[in-house]
């Protein structure tokens, strides 16, 4: 028999075990970044994996997004209606997990609860297919359904949530932990790296959240579960899931092992044809619920260019404008890795609280330059591409393109420029966005960006102080 766990305990040591390590790392500047020579990687364009992208959304969003779209059914089973609630009590819940959400913050259910979750506490059990962007109440809506289904008279693993990698499970078991604060016989295991089990142990926990590759040792290789015994698999992230090599087989190995009636439970950021492919080999008559994204907007931004003679002016520019206009809090966008650190540094020596995201920091580091920007700690952030979407801060007033985004072709990238500028305005407020122009190239970019959207980007001279106010007035 496995030990028993005390699992709210294990997830927050795992949060202190984080802070610790992010606590010895210095981030606030550029000084701790690499400066030596200029590196293919430093001068090439800062990538991010989909899972980093996913993991640094739920970082930065604490409370959900409200979405006004209506969800929309893209396919269902003739037999089985279809049922929205308006509220947490009318799902029947047992009254301890009921006040494990309440105590979470979740008052009324989302958009997307509202149709997810009658489907997935409905019996007989229904497979569902759900999408729906970060931040819109997808995790809560599956741990809700997992915690609900566990049998806790039977001391065996019945629930199984597979997250691609160890940070975005542990994301999930702290939803999780909290949720089930009030439920304490329903006993719950991480199957992630650092957890090991002993040699002809047998787990007794009732859910299981883990990554692919643990989960098919513990399962297939030391056979301390029977995959047999699962009743509910839910995959989360699973665009992520398939972009990440060697996981979708993963998956696919585990789904064949579940005994037949096992309930699907498929949560996915994105929905593209790949997504649904994959989803076929995993969901058998699934009902397909989507929530669509809300559409980004310029028309709450007003949109400006300076016209610069180098580096050196642009910097200068950032300065006055920053200095100028009173915001509350700006992201700064620079194409490489060696230009975010190299004006990172300067604006740091120059007594701004300024903070830097960007490929080569750990994904420790990169929480805590996160949590420190929403919360007001550092005012300015600089990052290369990884934040172009789906972050959403209410002060974030200004938005600067230190580098207009271009594609790899080096023409105007137009679908990041929406999405980079976009992360102002938010909320019905309105948002800057500056571009620097620093060549004719440069200038054509700003054009063509100016010609598609058929909004006028004005010139700004900012070495005019009063001009500058008007815009922040």
């Amino acid at each position: 028999m496995s030990h028993k766990v005390d699992w709210a305990k294990y997830v927050a040591d795992t949060e202190k075990n984080l802070s610790a390590k992010i606590e010895e790392v210095t981030i606030s500047n550029g000084e701790n970044l690499n400066h030596g020579g200029a590196s293919n990687d430093e001068e090439a364009p800062d990538k991010f994996s989909p899972a980093e992208a996913s993991l640094l959304a739920k970082v930065i969003r604490k409370g959900l997004v409200v979405n006004k779209n209506d969800i929309e059914i893209q396919r269902k089973d003739p037999k089985s209606p279809l049922y929205s609630v308006k509220s947490f009590e009318a799902l029947n819940l047992n009254p301890n997990l009921l006040k494990g959400v309440y105590e979470l913050g979740f008052n009324a259910p989302s958009k997307i609860q509202e149709t997810a979750l009658p489907t997935l506490l409905a019996d007989p059990p229904q497979n569902l297919i759900a999408q729906s962007q970060s931040g819109t109440g997808k995790t809560a809506a599956f741990v809700l359904a997992m915690l609900s289904r566990v049998d806790a008279t039977k001391k065996h693993p019945q629930v199984l949530c597979l997250s691609p990698t160890y940070e975005l499970a542990i994301q999930t078991g702290e939803v999780a932990a909290h949720m089930a604060k009030f439920c304490p016989e329903i006993e719950m295991k991480f199957a992630v790296r650092g957890e090991e089990v002993g040699r002809g142990a047998k787990l007794s926990e009732h859910i299981i959240i883990g990554t692919p590759g643990k989960v098919l040792d513990w399962s297939l290789k030391y056979r301390v579960f029977d995959l047999k015994q699962i009743s509910v698999f839910v995959l989360d992230e699973a665009d992520v899931m398939i972009a990440q090599q060697g996981h979708q087989d993963q998956c696919i190995k585990i789904h064949k092992n579940l005994a037949e009636p096992c309930q699907m439970m498929f949560f996915s950021a994105t929905y593209d044809q790949e997504v649904m492919e994959f989803a076929e080999h995993i969901v058998k008559n699934p009902i397909t619920i989507r929530l669509k994204r809300e559409e980004e907007s310029l028309d709450n931004i007003e949109q400006y260019y300076v016209k610069c003679g180098n580096q050196q002016e642009k910097y200068n520019a950032v300065l006055n404008i920053y200095g100028t206009v009173g915001v509350g809090q700006a992201i700064i966008f620079c194409h490489t890795r060696r230009t975010a650190a190299w004006l990172s540094e300067k604006m740091s020596k120059e007594g701004n609280a300024v903070a830097v995201l960007s490929g080569d920091l750990t994904v420790e580091q990169r929480i805590n330059v996160l949590d420190r920007f929403r919360q007001g700690t550092e005012k300015v952030l600089i990052t290369t591409n990884v934040l172009s979407r789906g972050i959403d801060v209410e002060q974030v007033t200004i938005v600067v393109n230190f580098d207009l985004p271009i594609d790899v072709h080096g023409k105007a990238d137009c679908d990041t420029y929406l999405h980079r500028i976009g992360r102002t305005g938010r909320f019905g407020k309105r948002g800057i966005a500056i571009n620097l122009i620093d060549s004719p190239e440069s200038m054509n970019i700003c054009q063509s960006i100016e010609r598609h959207f058929n909004r006028k980007i004005k010139y700004l001279n900012a070495e005019d102080s009063d001009e500058i106010e008007k815009i922040g007035q």
